[in-house]
């Protein structure tokens, strides 16, 4: 029954059918702005200090990439059930937002699991916090978007919960269209993670 009346009342594009919902899509956007920034500044730091192992592990010695591949693909798999989540959210369809977006929440830890094993893995080889300005740098950019990668899976759970009481509302859909935006920005970061941490750190190595 919730469907069909969702189906009923909602316009197309529910997550900007009020002037809220219009001013929270609009001040998320500078949100991410401001993320972009804070992100690119942690970027910039490792370029900088990435060659700087101070005699400690490099990124050579350690890389896993066939760990972090299987973690990528994991995060760009959810990228795209996101996006499913998002189109049936453009089509009311509340039991098939529930649905991608449980997917995309157990990829997300899929991730997060390689990761924290990933990060005890370079800890047992010796890279740790205060080891180099190296594993500084490494550790508080890809722990920082691991971080995000968290409060991206809580939010989508506690949206999920909300959601089975409120169901898709003209209040809810914006929140559900903002997690998904949220969730595809965490992504790109990561492509950019894995080009610059972990490609270059290979090639690097291979170079030199």
């Amino acid at each position: 029954m919730a469907n069909h009346h969702a189906h009923a009342v909602l316009p197309d594009e529910p997550e900007k059918a009020t002037l809220e919902g219009k001013n929270k899509v609009l001040g998320f956007w500078l949100f991410l702005g401001g993320e972009t920034v804070l992100f690119g500044s942690l970027f910039a730091t490792f370029i900088a200090l990435r060659d700087q192992a101070n005699g400690g592990p490099t990124s050579q010695s350690l890389f896993d990439m066939n760990l972090v591949a299987v973690a990528t693909l994991l995060l760009l798999t959810s990228s795209m059930t996101s996006v499913m989540a998002t189109l049936a959210l453009h089509k009311k369809d509340l039991k098939k937002i529930q649905l991608w977006l449980t997917i995309t929440v157990l990829l997300g830890l899929g991730f997060l699991a390689l990761e924290i094993y990933e990060f005890v893995h370079y800890v047992n080889e010796g890279l740790k916090m205060s080891t180099s300005a190296f594993s500084s740098a490494f550790y508080t950019l890809v722990g920082f978007h691991g971080a995000h990668v968290a409060f991206g899976i809580s939010w989508i759970i506690l949206l999920q919960v909300s959601a089975t009481k409120k169901g898709l509302t003209v209040v809810t859909a914006p929140k559900f269209y903002l997690a998904c935006l949220y969730w595809h920005f965490i992504d790109v970061v990561w492509v950019f993670i894995f080009t610059v941490v972990y490609l270059m750190g290979m090639i690097g190595g291979k170079v030199g």
